[in-house]
């Protein structure tokens, strides 16, 4: 008997061990569950803070914007100093015009860095925002489809994408901005400056607002067309620019086309002497000068003059 009560003795010894030991089990685990919880939260909260700021689509279409915009500048190199202090034979100092005293083959091999640095730069641009859109739909997936385990088992992964389309997202502002270029070659023969010491020449990309016809207050009468047009930044100073006028023949190959251009220096103009009834297409661009390096997009407009309304009423009499 009393052995008996010994085995139950023990056997409930190990009994209430097992339960506390199964006790400190469960509350151990939901401690685990409720760190995990917490870790996944503030993961989770991370993630969307990135995508609610850098990766939101008004950021994004913000950038879109820039970078579309950027694509129809024109691009030029801007030389500094600008005018320099160059003695003349009789050693009298005159102030003179860099471009004056540039090589003309270095300048134009300049020209040519700039062009192919400008193209590089937009295309690295539309790439960029193309990484960011991909990272966006990415991340965006990770958060709405992941449940806590499979998106903690991801979370170097997350983080190595996080830290990439941040590095996107900073170069893709800084490229927004025309950088320097690096001169190789002197631009000045020292022959032409007859000993004067000449100021180090820095050459940087710059760029102007393209030109955009205003589709409000451009229109056509009879035989003559009114044209407006603007730039972004609404420049006061007006430059040169290039307004193009084209007859559309609609493919018509017995009618010879027709087309002339007129440089203005104003936001407007009215171009006279037009057919009536007739579709005509007007291109403008800013006129060129030596230092542009890059233009690839011009506004175009199509209006149609009126008609001849006498003429037609007395063809329909006739008639």
């Amino acid at each position: 008997f009393l052995t008996q009560q010994l085995s139950f003795g023990i056997m409930a010894m190990i009994l209430n061990e097992f339960e506390t030991s199964s006790e400190s089990t469960a509350h151990s685990e939901e401690q685990q569950d409720s760190a995990s919880w917490e870790r996944y939260l503030e993961r989770r909260s991370l993630v969307l803070q990135f995508l609610r700021s850098s990766l939101s689509r008004h950021h994004l279409q913000h950038h879109q914007n820039k970078v579309e915009l950027l694509k129809k500048c024109h691009f030029y190199l801007e030389i500094e100093p600008k005018h320099v202090n160059v003695r003349d034979q009789n050693h009298v100092m005159h102030r003179t015009d860099i471009l004056q005293l540039i090589d003309p083959c270095q300048f134009q091999r300049m020209k040519t860095v700039g062009k192919n640095q400008t193209e590089i730069q937009l295309s690295l641009l539309t790439g960029l925002l193309e990484q960011l859109e991909r990272g966006q739909e990415e991340l965006s997936c990770y958060v709405e489809t992941s449940d806590m385990i499979t998106f903690l088992s991801r979370w170097d992964l997350i983080m190595q994408r996080l830290s990439k389309l941040s590095e996107f997202m900073e170069t893709l502002v800084s490229l927004q901005v025309p950088g320097k270029l690096y001169v190789k070659h002197h631009l000045v023969s020292h022959a032409d400056l007859r000993g004067t010491r000449l100021p180090n020449i820095r050459l940087s990309l710059c760029t102007k607002m393209p030109l955009i016809f205003d589709r409000k207050e451009s229109f056509a009468d009879k035989n003559w067309a009114k044209l407006k047009w603007f730039t972004e930044n609404q420049e006061s100073h007006l430059e040169q620019c290039e307004l193009q006028v084209k007859l559309l023949t609609n493919g018509n190959q017995t009618e010879p086309g027709y087309g002339r251009s007129q440089v203005v220096t104003s936001n407007t103009y009215v171009v006279q002497d037009l057919q009536p009834g007739r579709s005509y297409e007007f291109t403008i661009r800013r006129s060129d000068t030596r230092t542009l390096v890059f233009e690839k997009w011009r506004d175009s407009i199509t209006l149609k003059t009126k008609t001849n309304a006498v003429e037609d009423a007395d063809s329909s009499a006739c008639a």
